[in-house]
């Protein structure tokens, strides 16, 4: 499907550039010949949409949840107390990797910056900038959140870190408490980049998405955004300059991999679709020696075309999309993924489903669970037996 929308575009896709020594653990695609991890948090999230489907006597959609529950999708680590779902997704990964013999790759998002969400505040976190967040987020947060992950050598992981918030910092210093929170942002972020510098974690540091960034003015600011954060990580280690893998898009968003067709609302806008907001990114990436290594959350973006303007971000009506694949048709896009758990609401806003408005971001929506398996393009295959 992919090949058959994308040929023309992708015959002259760019290369991924070396461009900086990094260690050899990190050269190459880490999702290769890997299992994508289905963590048990989700999927007992997803009994309940299973159940929704028995009870209407709906089979098929019972089993295509099924699927949903064995489909590897990102644990989100969002506060201090949050950090033992690492420890718990570590056992179960070795676990499955014993028992089938298949390395396991593990998506974690590490998401808890001091004045988290700060223009729209759906999903503020639990450290303020004036109760001192920034060092609270590097000691009680970032520092065990690495040890938990240097010390699982036999696993590997990939790392979300901190979706939209460098996204937020190039537009919206407009709004004072991001303007102030803007250098936390920075030394936050490139403190974990620093302490995750390990051999078996592979960083990817959100760049929000094309109908955001994307925008021709928007692009060379993230850039400079991004290398600005990397430089930074300098500053928190002695060891060699840190260096991520590259780029997360589209988290948690409704963008298509490839438009087909391209919306109305995108035609004022060069990125109408995340391939080709990659394929904008690279060159200005490589012009800076940063790797133009990216994944792509397809997770909600399964169902095309059902919004009337780029900027509706909240409980959009969608349905699972592209699953998580390594065969991307571009040398630029590493994997596409789920890094939303489609189901778990964006917060008390969006369109609402029979009357009944959304709930608070994180909380389980159960009737858009069950419109995302409805509305999944390509359809879902059906699990028959659990």
């Amino acid at each position: 499907m992919l090949a058959a929308i994308a040929f023309a575009r992708l015959a002259t896709a760019l290369p991924v550039a070396d461009l900086a020594p990094r260690a050899a653990q990190w050269d190459g695609n880490p999702f290769l010949g890997k299992n994508y991890f289905a963590n048990s948090y989700y999927a007992g999230e997803l009994n309940q949409t299973v159940a929704a489907f028995l009870a209407q006597n709906d089979t098929l959609n019972a089993a295509r949840t099924r699927t949903v529950q064995k489909t590897g999708t990102f644990v989100w680590v969002t506060s201090v107390a949050g950090l033992s779902n690492i420890n718990t997704t570590i056992a179960e990964a070795r676990a499955e990797q014993q028992k089938n013999w298949k390395q396991q790759i593990v998506e974690l998002v590490l998401y808890n910056l001091p004045a988290r969400d700060c223009s729209a505040g759906e999903s503020s976190g639990e450290f303020t900038l004036e109760n001192n967040g920034l060092e609270l987020y590097k000691h009680s947060f970032v520092d065990p959140y690495a040890a938990a992950l240097e010390a699982a050598w036999d696993l590997t992981f990939a790392v979300i870190l901190e979706p939209d918030s460098l996204g937020i910092l190039i537009t919206n210093q407009n709004v004072p408490l991001c303007a102030n929170a803007s250098s936390a942002y920075e030394e936050g972020i490139a403190y974990a980049i620093a302490k995750l510098q390990l051999p078996n974690v592979y960083l990817y540091l959100d760049a929000a998405h094309g109908g955001w960034l994307g925008w021709s003015p928007n692009l060379p600011l993230a850039v400079a955004e991004f290398s600005k954060v990397v430089t930074l990580a300098a500053n928190f280690t002695t060891g060699p300059a840190p260096t991520i893998r590259g780029f997360s898009t589209d988290v948690s968003n409704f963008n298509p991999y490839i438009a087909n067709p391209i919306a109305n609302y995108t035609k004022y806008d060069g990125a109408y679709d995340e391939l080709y907001y990659a394929e904008l990114l690279a060159p200005l990436l490589t012009n800076v020696s940063l790797p133009a290594n990216f994944i792509i959350d397809q997770g909600r973006s399964g169902l095309q075309n059902t919004r009337t303007v780029w900027g509706d971000w909240c409980n959009v009506r969608a349905g699972f999309g592209i699953p998580p694949t390594t065969d991307t048709n571009s040398t630029l896009v590493d994997s596409i993924v789920w890094a939303k758990p489609g189901g778990e609401s964006d917060g008390v806003c969006g369109p609402t489903i029979n009357n009944v408005t959304a709930p608070s971001a994180g909380s389980w929506w159960e009737v858009y669970a069950e419109n995302l398996v409805k509305n999944a393009t390509p359809p879902l295959l059906p699990t028959w037996t659990w």
